[in-house]
C-alpha cells in the first residue's frame, strides 16, 4: 500500500485537551454530585464464559505516522474460556485510560458528560488469563471508531467469543481517544471530524496495523486455538474503512463486515472486491448520503437499523441510556449518538447478524457443550 506522509496539522497536545476538558468540568451536571452512575455492558449471549489477554506487537520496520519511533499496536485477545474460576473479570479501561478518559469524553464525543462518571467501574465479562476452551477456532479481528479505543467494541467482541469464536479488538494508539502502551499514554490527534489527509492516514495506518495482526497471530501463546486458516474482520466507522481495505488487499482474510464506515476512499479497490462483505449502517447518521453513495456497486447484503445513530454498533450503545437514566445526558444527545429507539433490540440484531454471517462464510462448526466449570 502506498504510504503517506502524515498531515501538517497533526499531533494535538496533550495540555490542549485536558485543558479545554478542565474548563468543561468546571460546569459539570448536578447529576454528579449525587455520585457516579454504576454503568454496567450486557452479558454474552453464548454458551462459553471468556477469557481475556491483551499484548503489545511492534513493527520495527514500519515508523509510527504520528510520533517518532517505530509502531506499536496493543491488541486485546477475547476466546471461549474452559475455565474462569479464580480469574478476575477485566475492567473495560486500566486506571490511567479511565482517568485520562473522563477529561477527553465530552471532546471526542461531544455531549457526553464532563464529570460524575466512574469510568474506571465498568466491568466486561472477560476474564484476565483465563485457559481457553480446547479445540481450534477461527479468529475475527475488529477496529474501532476513529477516535475510538478498542474497548469499546466489548459488547460484540464478548459476544462473538462466548459463541465459540476469538476476536481481536485492535487499539490504532494516535487516532484512539487514549491507549496505555509499556511506555506510557498516547493522546488522540483527533479534535474533530479528520480532514481528507488525516484520513487517508488514519485508514492506511490502520489497515498496516491489521496487517501487523495477522502476521503475529502465530507467535501468540493463544496461537493453538487460533485457526489461522479462518479469518474474518469487522470494523465500525473509521474501522469499517479499514476493515474493508483490509480484506481487499490481504488474502488471509477471507470474509468482512463494514458497520457504517465509508467506503469512496479507494473506490476501485473495493468495486474490485469479490470476498464475502456485509454492510450495515442507520437511518440516523448525518453521513447517510455519502454512506450509500460510497456503496453504490459494492456487492454484499444491507443491514439498516431504524431510529439508530451512528455509535450505536459500540458500547455507547448501552452505557449512554444509562446516563441519560442518570440524568448525565439529556435525549437529544442520546439520540445523536446512538439514537431514540431501542438500543438493546438493535444490538440483538448486530450480534445475530455478524455472527450468523462469520458462520457461514468462514464456515464455522457448532460451537463444543457450555464448559461445566464457571
Amino acid at each position: 500500500m502506498t504510504s503517506h506522509p502524515a498531515p501538517s496539522r497533526r499531533t494535538v497536545a496533550k495540555g490542549a485537551l485536558l485543558g479545554a476538558a478542565a474548563v468543561l468540568l468546571g460546569a459539570s451536571s448536578a447529576g454528579a454530585a449525587q455520585g457516579p452512575p454504576a454503568l454496567r455492558l450486557p452479558a454474552p449471549t453464548g454458551p462459553h464464559p471468556v477469557g481475556l489477554r491483551t499484548f503489545v506487537l511492534t513493527d520495527p520496520s514500519r515508523p509510527d505516522p504520528w510520533v517518532p519511533g517505530a509502531r506499536e499496536v496493543m491488541i486485546s485477545v477475547l476466546y471461549p474460556a474452559r475455565t474462569v474460576r479464580g480469574f478476575p473479570r477485566v475492567p473495560q479501561l486500566t486506571p490511567a485510560e479511565a482517568k485520562g478518559f473522563a477529561e477527553l469524553a465530552p471532546l471526542v464525543r461531544p455531549g457526553l458528560p464532563a464529570g460524575g462518571v466512574d469510568w474506571g467501574a465498568v466491568l466486561t465479562h472477560g476474564h484476565r488469563d483465563a485457559p481457553p476452551l480446547p479445540g481450534r477456532r477461527p479468529v475475527l479481528l475488529s477496529t474501532p471508531g476513529g477516535g475510538d479505543s478498542r474497548t469499546l467494541g466489548t459488547t460484540l467482541a464478548e459476544d462473538l467469543a462466548s459463541h465459540g469464536r476469538i476476536v481481536v479488538l485492535v487499539d490504532h494508539p494516535g487516532d484512539a481517544s487514549q491507549v496505555e502502551l509499556p511506555g506510557g499514554m498516547r493522546w488522540t490527534v483527533l479534535t474533530g471530524p479528520p480532514d481528507p489527509a488525516t484520513f487517508r492516514t488514519m485508514i492506511d495506518t490502520r489497515v498496516a496495523d491489521l496487517r501487523l495482526v495477522v502476521d503475529r497471530l502465530g507467535d501468540l501463546p493463544l496461537a493453538p486455538v487460533m485457526d489461522r486458516s479462518r479469518i474474518g474482520v469487522y470494523g465500525h466507522s473509521a474501522g469499517g474503512t479499514a476493515a474493508v481495505h483490509a480484506l481487499a488487499g490481504d488474502d488471509r482474510i477471507s470474509a468482512g463486515v463494514d458497520l457504517e464506515g465509508y467506503l469512496d476512499l479507494d473506490p476501485e479497490l473495493v468495486a474490485g472486491l469479490a470476498r464475502p462483505l456485509l454492510l450495515f449502517r442507520t437511518d440516523g447518521f448525518e453521513g447517510a448520503a455519502r454512506i450509500e453513495s460510497s456503496w453504490a456497486g459494492v456487492r454484499a447484503r444491507r443491514v439498516v437499523l431504524r431510529r439508530a445513530g451512528h455509535w450505536i454498533f459500540s458500547d455507547y450503545a448501552h452505557l449512554v441510556p444509562q446516563l441519560q437514566a442518570a440524568g448525565l445526558v439529556d435525549a437529544g444527545v442520546r439520540a445523536a449518538l446512538v439514537g431514540a429507539g431501542d438500543t438493546r433490540r438493535a444490538t440483538a440484531v448486530v450480534r445475530h447478524g455478524v455472527r450468523s454471517f462469520f458462520d457461514r462464510r468462514l464456515q464455522g462448526a457448532p460451537a463444543p457443550p457450555r464448559s461445566a466449570s464457571q
